[in-house]
């Protein structure tokens, strides 16, 4: 078990898959717990890459659980922990493999309930075992942060504790490569629409803006040609912009797109990344106008606008109208939405539910107040 202040231990390359033997060899682990989605373990080639590495070890394999993970997956997964003596997790997958290695590792350690760890009744008072994570997606950065997500009765929990950032993450591009366009786009706009909350975000700093930066303008130039005609190094730039991306939110959180997304989501199945793209635009648009009555970040309405004047330069346009033309256009080549009547949520009853669900935590950390009367405003316009 690490200090959870040290730091991430990443390797990201073509062929870093094969760094897992050298730190399975350093940890020497007994017992080693395996999470790993069984579709992307085994389409990504993760799975060939490791035989041989895994066969000198004890492996316990966890596949049973959601995307979208829910307090059952977890509580299914912790009891598969507890029966042995874990000494390392590998988690190998998506997003959800990622987020339910790190709840259960980390939750299977300590005394109080998994749903009141989830709930934050209760905190994590100590490590899981080292955890190696290897994305096998371009898109969430979820290797690259300490948040993981759970769903309890349809409800959206993000925990977030030093914990729960991965000890190792491997970013292999080369496991991406078997990804279909529609999994490509969703999970790189992601990735993007990451990049450029974080810049914004009220939680920023001069930290995670440099990842953030970088990971934005990997994304604009090849997001589109990873989704439709892709190269190893289309690829190879989406896994470096996604990784980078989840640096950046690492720091400084996410905004209102992903407040507003978990609901589209969970209503309307819409995969996260094509949900999140859906109100980028808008909220673009909104924090454009930021005045000093409704700016929430204690830097001042002008340094909002600065960050959005930022956004607005790395897709090549002079002002956030011309910036979201780009947007739309980027989001509709690989398949994205822009209208909420696209995913039959367009009703008033939708609306609604949308403002009444939205992720209050996410929604306070948007640099300008978003009242629920101009958030109805706002889901209106994009109807």
């Amino acid at each position: 078990m690490q200090d959870p202040t040290s730091p991430q231990i990443e390797y990201v390359a073509d062929g870093a898959i094969g760094k897992i033997a050298s730190i399975l060899g350093d940890l020497q682990p007994r017992s080693l717990f395996l999470v790993a989605d069984p579709v992307a373990y085994g389409n990504s080639g993760a799975e060939a890459a490791l035989e041989s590495v895994l066969a000198p070890f004890a492996v316990r394999q966890f596949t049973e659980f959601h995307c979208d993970p829910k307090l059952p997956d977890v509580r299914r997964g912790i009891d598969r922990f507890r029966q042995d003596d874990v000494d390392a997790v590998l988690a190998v997958g998506g997003g959800s493999a990622l987020d339910v290695a790190k709840l259960v590792s980390n939750l299977g350690v300590q005394q109080e309930s998994a749903e009141q760890l989830v709930r934050g009744t209760a905190q994590l008072q100590r490590d899981g075992p080292p955890l190696i994570a290897v994305p096998t997606t371009a898109g969430t950065g979820s290797e690259a942060t300490h948040f993981a997500v759970c769903y309890i009765d349809g409800e959206k929990y993000s925990l977030a504790d030093p914990f729960l950032l991965p000890e190792y993450a491997i970013v292999d591009p080369q496991l991406t490569h078997s990804l279909p366009p529609r999994l490509t786009a969703a999970s790189g706009l992601d990735a993007l629409c990451q990049a450029v909350e974080s810049l914004w975000a009220v939680g920023s700093n001069d930290e995670s803006v440099r990842p953030a930066t970088a990971a934005a303008r990997l994304a604009i130039e090849h997001l589109a040609a990873a989704v439709n005609a892709p190269t190893p190094a289309d690829r190879a730039a989406m896994s470096r912009a996604a990784h980078l991306a989840g640096q950046a939110i690492n720091i400084s959180k996410t905004t209102a797109p992903h407040a507003i997304s978990y609901a589209i989501t969970t209503q309307a199945g819409v995969p996260h990344g094509l949900a999140v793209a859906l109100t980028l635009i808008p909220i673009l648009m909104y924090n454009a106008e930021t005045t000093a009555a409704d700016c929430t970040d204690p830097r001042c309405d002008d340094h909002v606008r600065s960050r959005v004047r930022t956004v607005t330069q790395l897709f090549g346009c002079a002002t956030p109208g011309e910036a979201a033309a780009g947007i739309e256009t980027l989001i509709r080549s690989v398949g994205g939405h822009t209208r909420l009547s696209e995913v039959d949520l367009h009703r008033d009853t939708d609306i609604q539910m949308l403002v009444d669900r939205v992720n209050t935590q996410r929604l306070s950390n948007n640099p300008r107040r978003i009242t629920p009367e101009v958030l109805r405003e706002l889901l209106e316009g994009i109807r």
